[in-house]
């Protein structure tokens, strides 16, 4: 995969930077979005493709970004496809520094330190160059204006923007109402982008990470009369998955 282009994560991320205050809007659900947005643009590389609700790599061979590349190995590793609501709700620890940090490196963004309370350290990032930004941006002010369906890649950018809950970033306010919904409305145009969108949204809702499937006959009782317990979900409305040390959580830019 070649440069020149941005990729989706990286579109994403610049369209969550504030450029007045640098921060990243929406930062808890955008972390979830970062990891759908590998997977689009995965698939959009012919790594990956939609197998039902799941994902199934279809090319192992790497496509010469790092960071798509250790995401791309990581589904090779799973061996059989794999839900992406289990893939998006997993611990994606540092992935928007990361990203954020290769921004800088590109020349897209500065970091400019600070601190918060007068004691804590902090690090905001501020687009270099608001011409990309505004390109980006134009994008989807387009296909929202003119109906027309877009590309693949900006209609996986709308519906990750609309998932993550970009949409009131973008288009604030009682005046931005339709703008929004016409955002929601893009998640059409690309299946691949659709799903991992969907996906973004059910672990941000907390939906159980099972397939829908009619109701299935109580099991046995245990020795007391009561249905044996059921497993807890984790705090991302996933099943409980068994990890290697402890989940650190992102922290908010």
């Amino acid at each position: 995969m070649g440069r020149s282009r941005r990729t989706i994560p990286e579109e994403l991320l610049l369209l969550a930077l504030d450029p007045a205050t640098g921060t990243t809007a929406q930062p808890q659900s955008l972390d979830l979005g970062l990891a759908g947005a590998q997977l689009v643009e995965l698939a959009l590389a012919g790594r990956i493709a939609p197998d039902g609700d799941r994902i199934a790599v279809v090319m192992p061979r790497p496509t010469g970004d790092p960071t798509l590349d250790s995401a791309l190995e990581l589904l090779r590793r799973r061996g059989s496809p794999v839900r992406a609501v289990h893939w998006i709700g997993g611990p994606r620890l540092g992935l928007r520094q990361t990203y954020l940090s290769h921004l800088e490196r590109c020349g897209m963004v500065h970091a400019v330190a600070g601190q918060m309370c007068g004691v804590l350290p902090t690090t905001r990032y501020q687009a270099t160059d608001t011409a990309i930004s505004r390109e980006i941006r134009s994008r989807l002010d387009s296909a929202i204006r003119t109906g027309v369906p877009p590309d693949p890649r900006t209609a996986a950018l709308a519906a990750l923007a609309h998932a993550v809950g970009l949409g009131k970033h973008l288009y604030p306010g009682n005046e931005g109402r339709s703008s929004r919904s016409r955002l929601r409305d893009l998640i059409r145009h690309d299946p691949m982008g659709g799903l991992v969108a969907h996906a973004v949204m059910d672990v941000q809702n907390g939906v159980a990470a099972q397939p829908r499937r009619s109701a299935a006959p109580a099991g046995p009782a245990g020795p007391s009369g009561r249905q044996p317990a059921r497993s807890a979900p984790d705090p991302a409305g996933v099943p409980m998955q068994p990890r290697r040390g402890a989940m650190a959580r992102a922290v908010a830019h």
